[in-house]
């Protein structure tokens, strides 16, 4: 048997960092796409990790402090869903309605009732979902 060198996969990928500036963007199109989403404080709050009320009260303000790895990759993901609908619905206010509509692709359930159950897991799996549905797979 001709054994062969097989050359390793680097840990860490070479994709780019969210920096500073694009975390306080994506923070700031955050509070638009969920005032979009009619969403309630709690519900904002679940989607973004658990954040406190008394943050997101002031991110609804406009004072946005810092902003960790794991919530710039909650919104980042929100964004690809927010992206995901946009393919999905000409109209943009059929995607926003969407997400709180019964769907038998979630047993019954809406897309926003899947994110809340607060997992980073659960927002990559629906934006997967609305990925391979808009046929980018």
């Amino acid at each position: 048997m001709d054994m062969q060198l097989v050359t390793p996969t680097r840990a860490t990928p070479d994709t780019p960092a969210i920096t500073d500036d694009e975390a306080a963007a994506l923070a700031r199109t955050t509070v638009n796409l969920f005032r979009a989403w009619q969403l309630t404080d709690a519900e904002a709050c679940t989607l973004l990790g658990g954040m406190a009320k008394r943050t997101w009260a002031r991110w609804k303000d406009g004072q946005i402090g810092r902003i960790d790895r794991d919530l710039r990759m909650r919104m980042a993901l929100l964004m690809g869903i927010h992206k995901g609908l946009r393919y999905l619905f000409r109209d943009p206010e059929r995607g926003y309605a969407w997400i709180r509509k019964p769907n038998a692709a979630f047993e019954g359930r809406s897309a926003l009732d899947v994110m809340l159950r607060g997992e980073m897991t659960d927002l990559i799996a629906l934006r997967d979902w609305l990925n391979a549905e808009r046929g980018a797979w």
